[in-house]
């Protein structure tokens, strides 16, 4: 239920570096504007010299100057977290423009900050942080308005395709390793020094979809961060289930 409290709920309005889990935000922008008309699905969007971040999954060598569709774009910072790809739509909306999101989708503690491996913001501990509750009230919008058929955050339309695209995700080690082989889950990871994260839908087209969101700071330890992101997915979900089989007796 919407304004249920949640099933599992542990420091979940503490503040948390979000990694790449913050690109989510991105995305729901992008949607929000291509919604409201101004902006096309196949716009070209420039990437600048202050974009490119080496290593990045798609977009590591691209030029500076160079332009692709924003719908590449959004698939590559969700399906491959794509740095590149996430800072050209950062530098095209601009920061006030993606926290203004936040407003309509729930969220009062989350801010982006900063670029991605922006090394000289994070000396300057400029971090993009959000927190477990307000991860999951994005989350939750997108998927209420793909299951319902509503509009919320965005349009239904956009809020399945959102989530077909999070679906696509490739970083498959967290949440969904910890859940029943052949569950659907809609996710984006995130990774920093001391983070390891996972924000997540699943079975969003199923009898019983929820949200699970992961959030850690300051480990030591990463084998350790991911095995208990595991492990919680693997117990939440036998929650869920058990809750779902007594409601039908």
């Amino acid at each position: 239920m919407a304004n249920a409290p949640p099933l599992v709920a542990y420091h979940d309005g503490d503040p948390f570096p979000t990694a790449s889990t913050i690109k989510v935000l991105i995305m729901v922008t992008a949607f929000r504007a291509i919604d409201d008309g101004t902006l096309r699905r196949d716009a070209p969007i420039v990437i600048s010299k202050a974009d490119l971040v080496g290593g990045s999954e798609r977009f590591g060598n691209a030029r500076s100057g160079a332009r692709y569709p924003l719908m590449t774009l959004i698939r590559a910072m969700i399906r491959q977290s794509d740095n590149t790809a996430a800072n050209a739509l950062i530098s095209h909306f601009g920061f006030a423009a993606i926290n203004a999101t936040c407003g309509p989708a729930g969220m009062t503690a989350t801010h982006l900050r900063r670029r991605f491996l922006d090394w000289a913001a994070m000396v300057r501990h400029n971090e993009n942080v959000s927190t477990a509750r307000d991860m999951g009230t994005l989350l939750y919008g997108i998927e209420r308005g793909a299951r319902e058929g509503i509009d919320t955050i965005a349009k239904a339309a956009s809020c399945n395709e959102m989530i077909e695209i999070m679906l696509g995700q490739e970083d498959r080690d967290k949440i969904p390793a910890g859940l029943p082989r052949g569950t659907q889950v809609a996710d984006k990871t995130g990774e920093l020094t001391g983070v390891r994260s996972d924000v997540a839908i699943v079975e969003p087209y199923g009898d019983t979809p929820y949200i699970l969101v992961v959030m850690t700071k300051e480990l030591y330890d990463y084998a350790a961060a991911v095995a208990a992101i595991r492990r919680i997915a693997h117990d939440v979900n036998r929650a869920v289930d058990s809750r779902y089989s007594l409601s039908r007796r």
